[in-house]
């Protein structure tokens, strides 16, 4: 009788310590294994919360990685990282996922000096591009063949530092060996993809296609006219099935997209595009929550998850009371109904800022930009330059990514902005990289900058009244945590600054 731990109801995860494990199995054997990921993952985080749905989407992606590519010694480099659970169970660390979000625990992130097999350490997105293109570049210097994987996704490649990647990538000569693994979980770039994609996929990825492809290129090298009218061809003919224009011309070579959970289009994709060269872009299509009915239904609100029932997917419910964000929230919309200038900002943040009634009851005045901190305080600006008063609604981690345009743009001008800085000082679970250690350090030194910090709700409400009727730039920064203070009262009051 096998005495590992879970080996009755993992039977094929419970031998797997590490990809060298997983790489033993058989293709056939894939499929199982995913389902058996799959179900433990969700154990484990029903027993210790954190983040579900990015992570159920990922699980046949994550074992069709570390089969294909040899693992440490390939390098992957995973983007905001929340979805990294599947990888850490499968390098190594499945005993200790109970531990995980725990003091001494594992990280809920992946961490350089956790695992060899965490490449790079990460919290904040739309890193992984950057980071994985240094890994190639060093790779090359030092005369190293090894492969470098980029996973992107939940929103991070529409942030600006992914771009910039992405166009360095492509204009580097020689061409970098990246692969950029583009995890669509919301199909907000192509509609869904079935068969006749995931055949164009391996097709296109394939050793035929792609010698063909570069025997033509030469053999058209010396007839400038036919090799430009054979390029335009294919883009043409890759155009009207994909959307591959716009990686293309980054110079990327494009390939999807394809169904993430079939796990045979996956590895026989993967495979392929692992002989290729050059900077190629391989998009995939997942479902947030994968697997988990609850989580597939809800994938916002199983994002990030307190522990909850399995069986029925209940959450549990957060003790503590009214927080600093839900006092936040109540004074924003407050706020405007008696002044019609009050546009409402946030990057990406607006369920766990405070913003959703905001959004529901003045949709025309708020603005969730996305993953692209840098641009939500400039926007600010913009507006406030126009006699508008804008909110931005921010965790003091992320505003810390746009710290020259709250110096540059805001500041030095003294432009009527207020920032709503939430999750300031330590927020335990999420570690290091989503703490708000360091706002009130690099807020005080910044001219025309006010820096309030409330000790209780109703100083919370009277300092964002505050703050909003001020004509320059002023921080109210609070914490993640439950009012001390069972009452909070209306507007009535105000705080001289």
């Amino acid at each position: 009788m096998d005495s590992r731990p879970g080996a009755n109801r993992f039977p094929l995860l419970s031998t797997v310590d590490s990809p060298a494990d997983l790489r033993r199995l058989s293709e056939g054997e894939l499929a199982e294994l995913a389902q058996e990921l799959r179900s433990f993952l969700i154990d484990t985080v029903s027993r210790t919360g954190g983040h579900l749905a990015a992570g159920l989407g990922v699980v046949e992606l994550t074992i069709a990685l570390h089969y294909v590519f040899n693992t440490p010694e390939d390098r992957l480099v995973w983007d905001v990282g929340h979805q990294a659970y599947p990888h850490k169970i499968l390098t190594g660390r499945r005993s200790r996922m109970p531990s995980l979000r725990q003091r001494s625990g594992l990280s809920g992130f992946p961490k350089r000096t956790e695992s060899r097999y965490d490449t790079f350490g990460v919290g904040h997105s739309s890193t992984s591009v950057g980071a994985a293109l240094g890994m190639v570049i060093a790779a090359g210097l030092k005369g190293q063949a090894h492969k470098v994987v980029a996973v992107i996704g939940d929103g991070a490649l529409g942030a600006g530092m992914a771009f910039e990647a992405l166009n360095h990538a492509g204009a580097l000569a020689p061409d970098p060996d990246l692969l950029v693994i583009l995890n669509d979980n919301e199909m907000s770039i192509s509609p869904p993809v079935g068969a006749i994609s995931s055949h164009l996929a391996r097709l296109l990825s394939g050793k035929l296609y792609t010698r063909m492809r570069e025997g033509s290129k030469s053999a058209l090298r010396a007839i400038p006219p036919l090799r430009e009218l054979m390029g335009r061809w294919e883009e043409h003919m890759k155009g009207m099935v994909m959307p591959s224009t716009l990686f293309e011309e980054l110079g990327f070579n494009y390939i999807g997209p394809i169904d993430a959970h079939d796990m045979g289009a996956l590895i026989g994709t993967l495979r392929n595009m692992k002989q290729m060269r050059g900077p190629r872009f391989l998009h995939v299509v997942t479902q947030k929550g994968h697997g988990y009915l609850p989580a597939e239904g809800q994938p916002v609100t199983y994002h990030g998850v307190t522990p909850f029932d399995r069986r029925t997917g209940e959450l549990r419910k957060k003790g503590g009371g009214r927080t600093y964000t839900q006092v936040f929230g109540d004074w924003l919309c407050e706020a405007a109904e008696q002044d019609e200038r009050l546009i409402g900002i946030t990057p990406a943040m607006c369920e766990g800022s405070g913003l959703t009634a905001f959004a529901q009851r003045f949709p025309g005045r708020y603005f969730d930009v996305g993953i692209a901190e840098q641009h939500a305080l400039t926007l600010a600006a913009g507006l406030a330059c126009e006699g508008m008063k804008p909110v931005v609604a921010i965790y003091s981690t992320f505003l810390q990514r746009a710290y020259d345009q709250l110096i540059h743009d805001i500041c030095l001008q003294g432009l009527d902005v207020t920032l709503a800085v939430d999750r300031g000082g330590l927020v335990g679970p999420d570690g290091a990289t989503h703490a708000g250690s360091f706002d009130l350090s690099y807020g005080r030194p910044i001219p025309n900058l006010i820096v309030m910090a409330p000790a209780d709700g109703e100083e919370c409400r009277r300092m964002l009244q505050a703050a909003f009727e001020h004509s320059g730039p002023a921080m109210v920064r609070y914490p993640r945590a439950a009012v001390p203070t069972a009452e909070v009262r209306g507007n009535g009051g105000r705080l001289r600054i």
